[in-house]
């Protein structure tokens, strides 16, 4: 009696689905920041059969796109209508940043109290590069900058309850923060608070980074409001 092929005995299994994923987080990506550069407005509905040309690809990876960036509070699913570009007042963003400034406040506190030198040293390093890029007038390396430094303090607090918690929110004013132009008075101020915030971590003034950082953040949304809703 022959032994028996062990390929020949094994079930059929189903295609890797690891290709499709991938491609839905690539179009989640795209459209995410169609959004946030405004190039899908406020209340425009979104054009599947459009989208599917663009990228190629079937309405199948297109709607867990949608279904993403609908958690994500960047467009409604509406039935019987499709997806629409979410509409923000300026109640929701007031509500959202005055929790974020709490949680970024916290973390100034808590890198203050327990960070390592060297992720200090770091924060202070990325804010003399900020201040290059404006002195430079470089706005999209001065943003690219300024993420990595409100990242870099989120990490040295290391509190990953207040990591999720932060990611969480951001993401709902986004938008806001992306779209909304600096002022040459509001850039040097921003700058500067910056540079007041690195250095109330590096002497380690716990109370003094977390006022600091709420007030950045509390600042920054003074900013978008007057420029979007005044």
């Amino acid at each position: 009696m022959t032994a028996q092929d062990p390929d020949a005995a094994m079930p059929e299994t189903r295609p890797d689905p690891i290709g499709r994923t991938a491609l839905a987080v690539e179009i989640t990506n795209r459209l995410r920041q169609m959004i946030l550069e405004g190039r899908l407005e406020p209340g425009e509905k979104i054009n599947e059969k459009r989208l599917t040309a663009q990228f190629g690809v079937s309405r199948t990876p297109l709607r867990e796109a949608l279904k993403v960036l609908a958690a994500e509070g960047l467009l409604d699913l509406i039935p019987h209508r499709g997806a629409v570009i979410t509409r923000q007042s300026e109640a929701e963003l007031a509500e959202v940043f005055r929790v974020l400034a709490a949680l970024e406040g916290l973390a100034g506190e808590l890198a203050a109290e327990q960070a390592g030198d060297a992720a200090l040293q770091e924060i202070a390093a990325l804010t003399r590069d900020l201040r290059q890029s404006f002195e430079e007038a470089d706005r999209p390396t001065y943003f690219r900058i300024n993420q990595a430094i409100h990242n870099a303090v989120l990490a040295a607090a290391g509190n990953d309850t207040l990591l999720r918690s932060h990611a969480l929110l951001a993401v709902r004013v986004q938008r806001a923060r992306y779209q909304a132009n600096l002022t040459p008075e509001r850039w040097r101020a921003a700058v500067e608070e910056h540079e007041a915030i690195a250095e109330a971590l590096c002497a380690r003034d716990a109370a003094r980074s977390a006022r600091l950082m709420q007030d950045h953040l509390l600042a920054k949304f003074a900013s978008i409001r007057a420029r979007t809703f005044e």
